[in-house]
């Protein structure tokens, strides 16, 4: 029997809230279904599940907040028989029986939330005819909490990790051409955006630096199991989230644009996957349609790295000898220094440079 407990989808994350089943005791299930939708602060996810079986029985119920890794339901093989849930004394509080007596609520049939599944008066209240259903959060508090889970995560990266940063400006004059003879010949739906490409060029040039992709946990450098790099994507009811667009070293150009476009739109809508949002091993932000020029980001632990992408501006340049205007951009790496020193962080700057300058290999 498998325990399928409620994941972290960052490193912001302490709880969710279980927004609906979408699997009934004794279906089957395979790794990458949808088992389920949870409420957080970055919106309502798709719970994946990473297993094949059959949903035996749930754990928690719709309109239940439990803690991160708090089990949800439990998955058996398909040979397994059925069990039944294995009966346990539960604890009462004296505010919940006083309730109960007043409200005239059976106890046995009320689920408890509290510390280790205690019945609590609110629960009592709930499940009280007429009771007070849970009140979906509003776009403020939605907003609000985002907020605060950003501050909590970016003030712990700031605290524990000792940022290196560093940064280079590259003529993007050749990919632009490129991309805009690539474009002319394309349908407006398939037209490819700059940074669809920068991003193939992030996952080759990661190919050739691999100690930036991954994670610092237990004191130790973690590789990263692909290239899923984590894409900056501001909401537009306020905060940000990051979902990883995945395996971007071992897919054409067209799927990234793709792929990108996709998750653009869903993050938007709130209707991003778990996996989308605990599984990038770097992060990219890109804030040069803001007018930035150069952005240094703050690492999103327990990642090791994150790139930022300036505007394009023009700048005087000296190319063949002479100096001329040409399209400039600024690209900055923030590197954790316990993983990454600074000669790796400048090999990883000067990979990205190299295959900028050559788009037509990407």
């Amino acid at each position: 029997m498998i325990e399928f407990r409620m994941p972290s989808l960052g490193a912001d994350m302490e709880a969710g809230t279980l927004v609906q089943w979408l699997k009934k005791p004794g279906d089957g299930v395979k790794r990458g279904d949808i088992i389920a939708v949870v409420d957080t602060d970055k919106g309502a996810i798709e719970i994946e599940v990473y297993t094949e079986g059959v949903l035996d029985r749930t754990a928690v119920q719709v309109g239940e907040k439990v803690p991160v890794g708090t089990v949800l339901a439990f998955i058996r093989g398909a040979a397994e028989p059925a069990q039944a849930p294995t009966p346990a004394d539960r604890r009462i509080s004296p505010a919940a029986r006083k309730a109960a007596e007043e409200l005239r609520v059976d106890l046995s049939q009320v689920e408890g939330t509290g510390p280790g599944g205690s019945v609590t008066r609110a629960d009592v209240e709930r499940a009280a005819p007429g009771g007070p259903a849970p009140a979906a959060p509003s776009a403020a508090d939605r907003t609000a909490g985002m907020r605060a889970a950003i501050a909590a995560a970016m003030a712990r990266s700031k605290r524990e990790i000792p940022h290196l940063y560093l940064a280079t400006t590259i003529d993007m004059s050749r990919p632009l051409a490129w991309l805009a003879a690539e474009n002319e010949r394309r349908s407006v739906s398939e037209r490819l955006l700059p940074l669809a490409l920068l991003l193939k060029v992030i996952a080759h040039a990661v190919g050739e630096v691999p100690d930036v992709n991954g994670y610092w946990i237990d004191s130790a450098f973690r590789p990263g199991p692909a290239v899923h790099i984590g894409c900056a994507i501001a909401l537009r009811d306020g905060g940000l989230v990051a979902p990883a667009l995945h395996d971007v070293d071992r897919k054409d150009l067209d799927t990234v644009m793709r792929e990108l476009r996709d998750l653009i739109v869903r993050a938007r809508a709130g209707t991003l996957r778990s996996s989308e949002l605990s599984d990038s091993t770097m992060t990219v932000t890109n804030l040069g349609d803001l007018g930035v020029e150069t952005a240094f980001g703050i690492i999103y632990p327990p990642q090791v790295a994150l790139v930022g992408l300036g505007r394009v501006v023009k700048r005087p340049w000296v190319f063949d000898g002479r100096v001329e205007p040409r399209p400039v951009m600024t690209v900055s790496v923030s590197a954790d220094h316990r993983a990454v020193d600074g000669r790796q962080a400048g090999l990883f700057l000067g990979a990205i440079e190299r295959w900028v300058l050559r788009p037509e290999a990407v």
